[in-house]
């Protein structure tokens, strides 16, 4: 017969002891029983109609969609999908057989500009998506900082920034609707986005964190940035590439430079609960892969990593 085994009180401590080592070594996800809730940007597939968008989204295991633009449309109230009641009740009813949420509407909304006319056509577009969110049951607009013009000074472009934010924010009291500006153009700094947010303290108003966006040009670490802004990080544009001769080439995710993984993880062990929206550029950069590639490889390559 064989003699049964009992573990001595050393070896139970030492068993228990790798175990918790092993729980703590694995991915953030896993570790937590996080499970990531995936969209991708319609811009990576500018030419699909909506009903492609949403059974290939429903097909490859997204939960969410972010518009921004349909069929080279991208003022998105004047889209056939958007632009009238019935039509806004197909594309709902839509999304509901495939078990989508709109996640974000992404406008071009930009606040750096001071000539009047031009700028209140810029507030009027904002305020337009707004509405159309609401409409949509979508939470939040994307709208840009954006840049830092050499004929104004950095305050004035900054209080141009945050006066629109703050008028943006006004129209949308009362619905349900957020507005978020992306780490993006010259406002990528964590010191500057943070003194932004600071000054606006408006629950209306948040960040989307483009963790591209900002490594690429400030080599800021995604640790350092997440410490500073994650109050305000509502949600997640996700890319990768590598610089090449002093530009960017876009490639599938895990296989570029950007320290993605890096922000992601910092995400999941705080339990963030937005989404994580594959940004693929196709729009503006034809030469990278095709979005049947690209997006079908996004959500392999955060479960190979996380899962």
């Amino acid at each position: 017969m064989q003699a049964k085994f009992h573990p001595s009180r050393r070896d139970f401590i030492r068993t228990g002891t790798l175990l918790l080592t092993g729980m703590y070594a694995l991915p953030a996800f896993a570790a937590n029983r996080y499970q990531p809730k995936l969209s991708f940007s319609t811009l990576g597939c500018p030419d699909w109609d909506f009903d492609k968008i949403t059974a290939f989204a429903a097909a490859h295991g997204y939960q969410g969609l972010e518009i921004r633009g349909i069929q080279r449309e991208m003022d998105l109230p004047k889209a056939p999908i958007f632009q009238s009641a019935a039509g806004r009740a197909q594309t709902l009813a839509r999304m509901k057989e495939k078990k989508l949420h709109f996640v974000g509407l992404g406008s071009s909304c930009t606040l750096h500009f001071k000539e009047a006319a031009k700028r209140q056509q810029q507030l009027e577009d904002g305020k337009r998506f707004i509405d159309l969110a609401e409409q949509l049951n979508c939470p939040y607009i994307r709208v840009f900082p954006n840049n830092f013009p050499k004929e104004q000074s950095r305050e004035e472009t900054m209080e141009l920034i945050k006066s629109g934010l703050v008028e943006l924010a006004e129209h949308a009291r009362g619905s349900k609707v957020e507005v978020l500006m992306e780490t993006h153009g010259d406002l990528v700094k964590t010191a500057d986005l943070e003194e932004l947010m600071m000054a606006v303290k408006n629950s209306k108003i948040g960040l989307i964190w483009d963790i591209s966006n900002m490594w690429t040009i400030t080599g800021e670490a995604p640790s350092m940035v997440y410490l500073q802004l994650k109050k305000y990080i509502r949600h997640v544009h996700v890319k990768d590439a590598v610089k090449e001769n002093g530009k960017l080439r876009y490639t599938f995710l895990g296989q570029g430079e950007v320290p993605v993984f890096e922000g992601l993880d910092l995400l999941a062990r705080d339990r963030y609960r937005g989404y994580l929206s594959f940004e693929w550029e196709k729009l503006w950069h034809p030469e990278i892969a095709e979005p049947e590639a690209a997006l079908a490889d996004y959500p392999q390559a955060i479960k190979k990593h996380f899962l």
